[in-house]
């Protein structure tokens, strides 16, 4: 069995959620938000997501983590800030000792829906049924969670891969 940390970063909510994954058996851990303050300053803020992230890898000992990439829109301030959140999403685990992989934001609708156009209601709803227990308060949460599963699906197929090459 496998713990999985899926991180959607925002500047201002980093949803977070952990999961347990052996084969394709799924079991939710917990989910929930961090959030920052946002009169603090931006090095104050990433600071504080840092040492949330830390608290929540020393809680949860998660062996692998799975985190949203960013994508780019009009407003560069905001994406800016959220590529700032993103980096310490990456950083933390790194630091911690966890391997890190990185999913676009139609892999992980893919991999939870069966389709890259899915909605956010849609994936909300699919991520309460494959993980019943999640409390998914908030969409940062129900994404993260949703990362995580993808992580789950891709890890799993990346093994069967590696058992194949093995076995032949």
């Amino acid at each position: 069995m496998t713990r999985i940390i899926g991180i959607d970063p925002g500047l201002r909510f980093t949803g977070w959620g952990v999961l347990e994954s052996s084969g394709n058996h799924l079991r939710h851990v917990a989910d929930g938000v961090l959030a920052t303050d946002s009169t603090d300053s931006v090095p104050d803020r990433l600071r504080a997501l840092h040492d949330g992230l830390q608290a929540l890898f020393v809680r949860f000992a998660p062996r692998e983590a799975a985190v949203e990439e960013t994508y780019v829109n009009r407003n560069g301030a905001a994406t800016l800030k959220l590529g700032y959140a993103r980096g310490v999403a990456l950083l933390a685990p790194a630091l911690a000792g966890i391997v890190v992989a990185e999913y676009g934001a139609m892999a992980v609708k893919r991999a939870v829906v069966g389709t890259g156009a899915a909605s956010k209601e849609q994936v909300a709803m699919m991520v309460g049924r494959l993980l019943p227990g999640a409390m998914l308060r908030r969409a940062d949460a129900s994404d993260a969670l949703a990362v995580a599963i993808c992580h789950a699906h891709h890890r799993a197929s990346l093994l069967r891969v590696a058992a194949g090459a093995r076995m032949a």
